[in-house]
């Protein structure tokens, strides 16, 4: 996620951010200057029953903890509160919220009535005395109130940034127990920040490149159950899981749908030779797409489905190439020192995300899709796997330490290359793949 926040967005190049003086809306405006984070108060939600209570703390905090994890904002102390919001209606005392800087603020109401949970929300410009839109209410069960703090943090960062919203999303991955020569792997699917984590399969056989359909409703994965690597299709609610057929005598892994679900992209290892091929989902008839003698692997879609970006040794080291959907003549866009892999595309389809290892370190880069641009966002003994937020804003990949205690964590980096951070995970975790936000 760049910093790049104005309502109209200027072409990609990331920069720092600075605020815009208060002489208009409050927004965020990129600049060459330091990044300042925006000041903000979130008091906690008022309870409208007795029963909301225990949630009007808790939607809060999340929404707090969704915006100031983008580096964008930044929470003012609760102990500097001048004002306490104990009315949703009650007029909004500016003069209080100024003193202590809070330049945006943000309120809201609970109720609960069983288990059914609402919840209402109102973003207020401070220093212009202005509400900023209309506010909102959510309503859901009380099971969901994470996902509704979710989304009340998604119109707040939208309505200040101008961006397409992100929180509302999840993850899935490799989860990763034991020692590193003995480690156990499974599916966990998990909130985009790391909370609610579940389990899809079990760590019985070796699981590998998760990846989410363009709905969210479906995962594929690689599978080691047979011995071989096969690809399976499996239902996120109902955890049903079938197999994708492949060629005999063929080891067929590294799957991604397209971006009308219908359709997969593939690598297929027969005999020696790695190609692309591409499969009907529902009638199993399968195409393939390249014919070198080299390896063609790590296939991703472009996001209107026109074009596959992958990666292949053709040239004699590891490089990205771009070819049509249907397969034809490839580009080769890597040009630089070094290895290239994993390419993925951005879902605003400006930019292409990628693995590069050069000079004994692995980086995340992102390039034009032209291969011009290129920037490497991180540096580490071993980066790998990017996968792009719903908005194209944020980058989420593995890295992994060294030595024989080496673990594997997630980390998410916004595509200026600013705030690293790593995502909270119940032991090792790998090969991320995040979903569209969530219907």
């Amino acid at each position: 996620m760049t910093l790049r926040v104005m309502i109209a967005i200027l072409a990609m190049l990331a920069v720092p951010t600075q605020m815009l003086a208060q002489s208009g809306p409050l927004r965020i405006e990129i600049t060459e200057g330091v990044v300042e984070p925006m000041p903000f108060a979130a008091p906690n939600f008022v309870a409208e029953s007795t029963a909301a209570n225990e949630f009007a703390e808790r939607l809060a905090r999340v929404v707090v903890s969704d915006l100031a994890g983008t580096g964008l904002f930044r929470e003012v102390s609760r102990d500097a509160y001048i004002s306490q919001i104990t009315s949703f209606d009650a007029p909004v005392q500016y003069a209080d919220w100024k003193a202590i800087n809070a330049q945006a603020l943000v309120t809201g109401a609970v109720n609960v009535n069983g288990t059914s949970l609402s919840v209402k929300f109102r973003v207020y410009d401070v220093f212009s005395g202005q509400e900023l839109g209309s506010g909102l209410q959510f309503a859901g069960t009380t099971q969901g109130w994470r996902r509704m703090a979710h989304k009340v943090a998604d119109q707040v960062y939208a309505r200040i940034t101008g961006e397409q919203p992100y929180f509302d999303s999840r993850v899935v991955y490799v989860s990763e127990q034991g020692p590193k020569d003995k480690r156990r792997k499974r599916l966990g699917i998990m909130d985009y920040d790391g909370a609610n984590v579940q389990y899809l399969t079990g760590s019985e056989d070796l699981v590998l490149a998760p990846r989410f359909s363009p709905t969210g409703d479906r995962v594929l994965y690689t599978s080691y159950e047979t011995g071989f690597p096969r690809i399976y299709v499996l239902d996120v609610g109902s955890v049903q899981r079938r197999v994708l057929e492949s060629q005999e005598g063929s080891m067929s892994f590294a799957p991604r749908f397209a971006p009308d679900g219908r359709t997969v992209v593939y690598s297929l290892a027969r005999g020696g030779n790695t190609d692309i091929y591409k499969m009907d989902v529902s009638s199993g008839s399968s195409a393939r797409l390249t014919s070198a003698p080299s390896i063609e692997t790590a296939p991703s879609y472009s996001p209107d489905g026109s074009r596959i970006v992958f990666e292949s040794d053709r040239s004699g080291s590891q490089q990205i190439y771009i070819m049509g959907a249907n397969g034809g003549e490839a580009k080769r866009i890597s040009f630089g020192q070094g290895r290239y892999g994993t390419p993925v595309w951005s879902p605003r389809g400006d930019l292409i995300a990628f693995t590069k290892q050069s000079k004994g370190r692995f980086h995340i880069g992102v390039m034009r899709t032209d291969g011009s641009e290129e920037r490497l966002l991180t540096a580490s003994f071993l980066d790998e796997g990017p996968t792009w937020s719903p908005n194209g804003r944020v980058i989420m990949f593995t890295r992994e330490t060294q030595g024989a205690s080496g673990s594997a964590s997630l980390y998410s980096v916004d595509i200026s290359g600013r705030n690293l951070k790593r995502i909270p995970t119940e032991g090792g975790a790998s090969d991320p793949s995040w979903s569209p936000l969530q219907r």
